[in-house]
């Protein structure tokens, strides 16, 4: 674990090597990724099961064996104890209560010469939601990434995710027969984000792939941009905790560990001016490794990736939130309200010592498909915006024309785009007509 404080002379050394690292460069993963993907678009269903069988151990006798039918996600959904189908149901609800929110209309509006402007919202045909299913099974990914593209409209979801050793985990099957999805595929990796985007003969082609997923996924996502779109080039989980003392130890050493236990390469920081309470959360963070199940994981992760980083007051406190734009940020401050003002980037702010990161990841209702990696200075949680599409409207009437044609003609003109002029110009009444 590293420790940091602002009063020492080498901080911003430190901290720059603490922050400016991305686990997404890597010549030869791109290099490997960059295969894959050719393999799949020339190649199809031949190059995906070959992927599938080499990386996930799963042999396919036909392409048919790609996709999971509806049939199995039933039967997983009724297989759950009651107690269980019943969070994943409650969880589902509470998401899609709050997605709703988000909802965008059309607009227009007309002008004084009869012109009308306006947008024209529509949602996109069909999208593909990547579920990781290697470390650990995520049914919460399922409900996060369906359940926003389900509200917004789109008309057919697609679901990729790994199944080591042809291992289905009934829970992610479940989540889809509730979230809405229209169709599942057992692929993972660039594989399957290559077979989204370019299609082959089982699986069909997108629109858009959002969900997060290891960095081969990351890369094959940055790959196929442009041909399909996508909602982020996900990183490792982040959290970073400030506190002013008031949480419990115990609390915050949990909170740091939610996230370092989901990947070795995941960021847990704490943020505080208060050295005993530093210490105490150390120490709780060394009591509860000693528990945890997967322990080996986190460990790895704060060892070598959490940090603690202590500063003179507040101030600096949310001047360097700010600096690293975590994807989680906990306030585990009293009054955290008034802490708002001095925070701009971070992908999802948990307020107050009760609003712990593990509820936004499950069952508060906001997304928690978020930007990692600093990119909360420039974009937000998925949803249901980045599941439509908007077009503009243009019904220019015959005295707007007369009126923006003479603008446009003399800014074309400036351009020395001759065919632009002449083409406003033709719309402008002649002297007496």
């Amino acid at each position: 674990m590293n420790r940091l404080d602002t009063r020492n002379p080498d901080f911003a050394q430190q901290f720059h090597a603490l922050h400016d690292w991305d686990a997404n460069l890597d010549p030869q993963i791109e290099e490997r990724v960059r295969e894959i993907v050719a393999a799949v678009r020339d190649r199809g269903d031949a190059a995906l099961r070959e992927y599938t069988e080499r990386f996930d151990g799963l042999h396919t006798d036909s392409s048919a064996d790609l996709e999971i039918p509806r049939s199995y996600w039933e039967q997983a959904l009724h297989g759950l104890e009651p107690g269980q189908r019943a969070a994943l149901e409650k969880a589902a609800q509470r998401i899609r209560s709050y997605h709703e929110h988000q909802r965008s209309t059309s607009w227009t509006f007309t002008e004084t010469d009869g012109t009308v402007l306006g947008q024209r919202t529509l949602p996109l045909s069909r999208v593909g939601i990547y579920v990781p299913g290697g470390k650990a099974a995520y049914p919460s990914s399922v409900l996060m990434n369906a359940i926003p593209a389900h509200v917004a409209g789109v008309q057919e979801i697609i679901m990729t995710v790994p199944t080591p050793q042809g291992q289905v985990n009934p829970w992610v099957l479940a989540a889809a027969a509730i979230a809405g999805v229209d169709r599942v595929f057992c692929v993972g990796g660039a594989q399957a984000v290559a077979a989204l985007a370019y299609g082959t003969e089982s699986v069909p082609a997108v629109d858009k792939i959002v969900g997060p997923g290891n960095i081969y996924v990351a890369t094959a996502k940055r790959m196929v941009f442009g041909r399909v779109g996508i909602d982020m080039i996900a990183g490792p989980s982040e959290i970073l905790v400030i506190s002013d003392g008031s949480a419990p130890a115990e609390w915050l050493a949990w909170d740091l560990l939610s996230q370092a236990e989901h990947d070795e390469l995941a960021q847990s920081i704490l943020i505080s001016w208060d050295d005993e309470h530093i210490e105490s959360v150390l120490t709780a963070v060394d009591a509860a490794l000693a528990v945890l199940d997967r322990a080996p994981i986190a460990r790895k992760s704060w060892t070598d990736r959490g940090a603690v980083i202590r500063v003179r007051d507040r101030g600096e406190a949310c001047t360097i939130a700010d600096r690293i734009a975590p994807e989680h940020l906990e306030l585990a401050v009293t009054d955290p309200e008034d802490w708002l003002a001095d925070i701009h980037n971070a992908g999802a702010i948990f307020m107050g010592i009760h609003s712990c990161e593990a509820l936004g990841d499950y069952v508060a209702g906001p997304n928690h498909v978020l930007p990692t990696g600093g990119s909360a200075r420039f974009s937000s949680a998925l949803g249901v915006y980045d599941f439509i599409k908007r077009s503009s409207l243009i019904h220019v009437s015959p005295a707007g024309a007369a009126q923006l044609g003479r603008i446009a003609e003399g800014l074309a003109q400036g351009e020395g785009l001759t065919a632009h002029a002449r083409s406003a110009a033709c719309r402008i009444p002649k002297a007496g007509s």
